[in-house]
């Protein structure tokens, strides 16, 4: 590249002054600059690049956070301990009571739900961790550098409950098909009735028990997401799962056997049950009733996830 110099002494002091003027230079430089400010640009607004984050980033990037978290290893082993502990427990007291049952007793007994009755456990473990997997980034403000890196929320949030599903629902199944196994191990060790798992209704308790459970983990998510604080959502998922349906009998008449049959988890939970009881909801209808819980408040923590700021 060609240049022209020019060498002019000044008379003021004496100095010489350089003077630089070529026109391919200047041309060349006009050139250049567009090129140039679109890389300033660029590096001002890191934003432009996010925004081309798909939902499979999201994904895996959700899927890293998930699976080093040390809650997540903990939850999924206490869960299944737990599942199969409790049913070998109730396996061997009910197993044992039933030579002193009345008769009404025994037509009620119900191997099927003696032998999952670990899902009350589950089901608030599994909710906590879903709670967790929004609560611990707002708690640590890491929820900032996540949504600067995806932008949009709904993503995000869509990101989080594939990942807790892809953990939450296999957990559920084993501690279910655990329980089973276990609990009707126990009941048949103590000579009380049992079932295997070839006959009715056990595939429908296993498989549908860890849909619920699953359920269970989307509704700790949605209460993590409006809720935003750990210890909070910890007390409502308790009070939810566990202190209503445990005083509903205790409410007034008409509202005590409203409670009972459609309170989100009590409905739910009658999927894990063998025998009919007329004033209770079915299995199946009583599951819907859950999964439509969820579903409507998952629908609220997505709109408020997205206007609210982190």
């Amino acid at each position: 590249m060609s240049q022209s110099t020019v060498e002019t002494p000044t008379a003021r002091d004496g100095r010489t002054v350089r003077t630089v003027r070529s026109t391919r230079i200047a041309r060349a430089a006009r050139a250049r600059w567009p090129l140039g400010k679109a890389r300033r640009n660029r590096r001002e607004d890191p934003a432009g690049t996010a925004e081309r984050a798909v939902f499979r980033h999201a994904l895996h990037a959700e899927w890293i956070k998930l699976r080093t978290m040390r809650s997540t290893l903990y939850v999924v082993l206490g869960t299944l301990v737990a599942g199969a502990g409790l049913a070998s427990l109730n396996g061997s007291a009910s197993g044992g009571e039933y030579a002193t049952m009345t008769a009404a007793d025994r037509i009620a007994f119900d191997p099927l739900a003696i032998s999952t009755k670990g899902y009350i456990l589950a089901q608030l473990s599994l909710a906590l961790l879903g709670g967790l997997v929004v609560t611990a980034e707002y708690g640590s403000r890491t929820i900032v550098g996540t949504l600067t890196a995806v932008p949009r929320r709904g993503r995000v949030l869509a990101a989080k409950a594939a990942v807790l599903t892809a953990i939450a629902l296999p957990t559920g199944v084993l501690t279910t098909l655990g329980g089973f196994l276990v609990g009707q191990a126990a009941l048949e060790g103590a000579g009380a009735p049992h079932v295997a798992l070839g006959d009715a209704g056990s595939w429908r308790v296993v498989l549908g028990g860890g849909l619920y459970l699953a359920l269970a983990g989307l509704l700790g998510l949605a209460a993590g997401t409006l809720i935003r604080s750990t210890t909070a959502t910890v007390t409502t998922l308790f009070t939810v799962m566990l202190i209503v349906p445990a005083l509903a009998p205790a409410l007034p008449g008409p509202v005590a056997d409203r409670a009972v049959k459609y309170w989100p988890p009590s409905a739910g939970g009658q999927i894990l049950t063998g025998y009919r009881d007329p004033a209770l909801l079915a299995p199946w209808p009583g599951l819907a009733v859950m999964a439509g819980c969820v579903m409507i408040l998952l629908t609220a923590a997505f709109v408020t996830f997205r206007r609210r700021d982190a």
